[in-house]
Order: C-alpha cells, then sequence, then structure tokens
C-alpha cells in the first residue's frame, strides 16, 4: 500500500494522488499576499492544553477580562474567562467533572417512573409526549447497547467479524477443517499467525467443544442471539457526577452562571488534538500547521468522559455567540437529547448572529435518519427544516480503498459532506506533543478550519453562504464506496448530500467568485 504522509489531510488529490482538502496549494496559488481579519472559532469539547507550543499563541484571549484576578472584570457574569469557560465544573478550579454517565441510563432512570406503567400513548399528556419518546428510545437502547449482555454481544461480534479475515488460518494449520485442540497445539512463526491463534482460541473458548471452523461461524450467531434476547434492562441509577460537583439548578435554563475557568481540567487530549487540526500556529517551524492561519481558539470545556448535558452545549454556544465566535466546532455527540428545544433556541440564537456551527456525524457506522446523533440540524417539530447555519461531517479517508471510514455516520440527508477524519496528525497535551487520532471528531474541525479561512479572507460572507461553499466546492466521488453499516458498494451519494469530500483550494476560487458578484 502507498505510503501516506502524516499531514495527509492538507494534500491535494490531482498532485498528490491523496484525497485531502488542498490546503497547501490553496495557500500557495490563491491566498499568497492577501490580507485577513482575525476569527474566533469556538471549540466546545473536552478543554484544551493553552501551553502546547503550537497553541499557546492561537488562543483566545478575553480583552476585557484580567486572568486569575478573581474578578469579573467584564460583568458577563463570568469570573476570569479568560480563554473560554469550563461548564462543567465547581465554583472552584480544582472541583470538575471528568468522568460522567451516559445518557442513555440517564433517560431510562429520570422517566422510568413517570412512564413505565403506560400502556397507550393516548395515556401520555401533550407536554410529556417528546420526553415520553424519549424514554422509549432509551429503554429500547438499554436493551440493545447498554445492559451487560448486549455489550458481551457486540465484543463477541466484533470478534466474530474478524473470521473471514484469517480465514487463511487454516493453510497456516495445514488442516482444511480444525478444532480448538489444533489451535491450542499450534506454535505461531510470526506477530500475524500469533494473533490469529488468539482470535481463534477465543471464539472457540466460547461454543460447545469439538466445534470446527466450518461450525464456528453459526454457533457464534447462535450465541450472539441468545445473549441480545437475555438482554435485562438495569435497576441501579447512574451516578450524578455533574450535580455532584457543578451545584447549579440543572432544571432552570436561566441558572446559568456557573462553572469556572480552567479550561484544561481533566483529560484534554480530544480538545487539543481538534484544537490543533482547526488552527495550529501555521510556519512556526514546529510540530504542524493548522488549517486556518488567523484564527484565535475560544476553548469551552463542555464535554467529560461520557455523555454531554444540552445544558452544558446550549449555554457554550450562546457563551461562544455572546463572545464574538464566527466558527463553533462541535466533536461530540449522543443518541438522546432530552433538553433538545434548550439546545435549538442555541442553534437559532447563533444563527441570528451569523455564526457557522460544525458537528461531526458520529462514529457508530449508522444512517443518522435512523438513529440520530444528537445535536441535529433538523427542527424538533419539523424535520423538513434545518438550519442553514449547520454543518454536518462525516468521516473520510486518504486513499480509494480507505475513501469512507468504516466508522463514520452516514446518510444522504442528514451528512452535508466528508471530510479527512482517518489517522489525522495534530497536537496532543504536553509542550511538543503529537500524534494521530481517528474519528468525525478530527472530520468536524477540519471543516470548521475550511469555514474559518473563508470568513477570515472573505468576511463580507454570512454563515449560510459559507456552508453553502464548502458544499458546492467539494471534490466529488464519482466511483462507488464502501457503506460502513453494510459493507456494500454505494454511491457517496446515498451517504452525504453533495457526494464529496471538502476541498479548500475550490472553496477560496468560489469564495473568489461570490464576492466579486
Amino acid at each position: 500500500m502507498k505510503q501516506i504522509p502524516r499531514d495527509w489531510h492538507m494534500l491535494d488529490y490531482s498532485k498528490d494522488s491523496i484525497y485531502g482538502i488542498s490546503a497547501n496549494r490553496a495557500y500557495d496559488e490563491l491566498l499568497k499576499g492577501k490580507t485577513s481579519q482575525k476569527v474566533i472559532v469556538a471549540v466546545v469539547d473536552a478543554g484544551a492544553d493553552t501551553l502546547q507550543e503550537d497553541l499557546k499563541n492561537v488562543i483566545w484571549h478575553n480583552p476585557k477580562e484580567i486572568p486569575g484576578d478573581g474578578i469579573d472584570n467584564d460583568k458577563d457574569g463570568y469570573t476570569d474567562d479568560y480563554y473560554g469557560w469550563n461548564f462543567i465544573g465547581g465554583k472552584s478550579d480544582t472541583s470538575n467533572v471528568t468522568k460522567d454517565s451516559y445518557i442513555v441510563d440517564r433517560v431510562y432512570f429520570r422517566y422510568k417512573s413517570l412512564f413505565e406503567n403506560v400502556k397507550d400513548i393516548k395515556e401520555v399528556k401533550k407536554k410529556d409526549l417528546y420526553n415520553y419518546k424519549e424514554w422509549l428510545r432509551a429503554k429500547e437502547l438499554e436493551l440493545k447497547t447498554q445492559s451487560p449482555q448486549a455489550k458481551e454481544a457486540a465484543d463477541l461480534q466484533r470478534i466474530t467479524d474478524l473470521l473471514p479475515q484469517i480465514e487463511d488460518f487454516k493453510k497456516t494449520l495445514v488442516k482444511d477443517t480444525f478444532t480448538l485442540d489444533d489451535v491450542k497445539a499450534y506454535e505461531p512463526l510470526d506477530r500475524r499467525t500469533s494473533a490469529e491463534k488468539q482470535i481463534y482460541t477465543i471464539l472457540f473458548q466460547r461454543v460447545a467443544a469439538n466445534t470446527n471452523n466450518y461450525e464456528l461461524p453459526a454457533a457464534l450467531n447462535k450465541l450472539i442471539d441468545s445473549l441480545k434476547n437475555a438482554s435485562v434492562l438495569p435497576t441501579t441509577p447512574p451516578i450524578d457526577y455533574r450535580g455532584n460537583v457543578v451545584k447549579d439548578d440543572y432544571n432552570d435554563f436561566n441558572d446559568k452562571y456557573y462553572g469556572n475557568a480552567n479550561i484544561s481540567a481533566g483529560d484534554v487530549m480530544h480538545g487539543t488534538h481538534v484544537s490543533g487540526i482547526i488552527g495550529a500556529e501555521r510556519n512556526n517551524g514546529v510540530g504542524i500547521d493548522g488549517i486556518a492561519d488567523n484564527v484565535a481558539l475560544m476553548e469551552l470545556r463542555a464535554v467529560p468522559d461520557g455523555d454531554e448535558h444540552d445544558k452544558d452545549i446550549a449555554e457554550a454556544i450562546r457563551f461562544a455567540v455572546d463572545h464574538g465566535a464566527k466558527v463553533i466546532n462541535m466533536s461530540f455527540g449522543k443518541p438522546l437529547s432530552p433538553q433538545r428545544k434548550w439546545v435549538e433556541d442555541a442553534f437559532r440564537y447563533a444563527q441570528q448572529h451569523d455564526v457557522l456551527l460544525v458537528h461531526a456525524a458520529g462514529n457508530d457506522g449508522e444512517d443518522l435518519m435512523e438513529n440520530p446523533n444528537y445535536p441535529t440540524q433538523y427542527f424538533e417539530k419539523d424535520t423538513a427544516k434545518s438550519f442553514d447555519n449547520m454543518i454536518t461531517v462525516g468521516a473520510s479517508g486518504p486513499i480509494e480503498p480507505l475513501l469512507v471510514a468504516e466508522f463514520s455516520n452516514f446518510n444522504a440527508q442528514a451528512v452535508d459532506v466528508f471530510a479527512p477524519g482517518l489517522q489525522i496528525y495534530s497536537t496532543l497535551p504536553g509542550k511538543s506533543e503529537y500524534g494521530p487520532l481517528s474519528g468525525t471528531s478530527m472530520a468536524s474541525p477540519v471543516v470548521a478550519g475550511i469555514a474559518a479561512v473563508l470568513r477570515s479572507y472573505f468576511s463580507s460572507l454570512t454563515a449560510p453562504q459559507v456552508k453553502q461553499i464548502i458544499m458546492q466546492s467539494v471534490t466529488p466521488i464519482d466511483f462507488p464506496v464502501v457503506n460502513p453499516a453494510t459493507g456494500k458498494q454505494v454511491s457517496m451519494k446515498s451517504l452525504c448530500v453533495t457526494g464529496g469530500i471538502v476541498n479548500l483550494y475550490n472553496a477560496v476560487k468560489l469564495a473568489e467568485q461570490e464576492t466579486k458578484k
């Protein structure tokens, strides 16, 4: 296989035969010598390392706040919000939420006593209908994905799915038909055969003795089905990690002045990596180059190790808008949204203030219309309508066999574009640490970076115009790609609205045309 450069996402297909975003080409051929203005990009994430060598000079500083003086200098309700704000912290900088529960557990137990005895939806009051439907979905997901039996079935399925890839192990054993005893007796010759032996050993040990390799898949499928059927609902409510630390009135959206200024609490790897993709300092002779060259990264900590809370996301978006952000990156998501209205109102607030929202499609390899990844760009009460200032991003790879990341969510309506999200090299916590990560969490900041460039060099463009330019300037993929859910060959148009991968060079050319009209 072709050697893939670590900055592959910045490369150009016509020059490098890699499906990058043509960022280097855009700067070399189109943007050189042009003036730009600084754009604030809010990163709603898990926090970031503000001392990382490639980030320290591009982190946003609140011009009206004096750091560390314990005074709310700009009187915005947030004391010492110099770099951003931590919406999952207590009043003290040392009191912070790191681990949290999952939304499926929270919703199931929150509404269990209210809805568990409902026999017919007609019994539910109109004002409770949304919560009832969320609870039913939570109950379904508990059985399908969250119960110990469901998790065991999923783990076993993942290993079972490897069988077709190691079918040639019988040639290694020089036996067409073999059992667990044959596998145990084999002494591996190298790392590959050692891994194959381990997989077969694990799987054979889960089924009846003397099962052979031809009988193994059917036996495993029977076991997986039995585990799924044995799934039971949980009996112990999740720990209220957030409530024990933050101590706001969660049910009161107007109780918004909570948290602290510590944006580097807990594990900040995810947020640090995302931030570097967007705007790591360019041309400074160290580390990497971010996509955008004139940005200030506003760090908003709202995503714990677990599922985020709707209130924190909505408050973070409003904070970003109020403090001048023009692009907001959201590399997070969850299958339920009990306070969806709060988030939707925040989206509307961003829309009214001409702010572009960029959201990761999610990493479940699923169709988003069947399994939503909240927040979505669709209105709660009318899914035919969507926010024109929000763009949803799937993850792509560098070359044809890997073009659609196998983990990426998709849908011909709910995902707008694909962007590089496989082994993206970026900043990590520590003065000079860097490394690759994969996910739609990496694809979203690629698009946020492109949006920041457009808003920086073409400041007259509105958020909806920037969205349309990004969508209209994709590199079209006109050959079959692999559907992440089915493994079948499909058209790229069946996986996202545009049927293509974002491209900064094309976007800049189109922006030039639009701004000359």
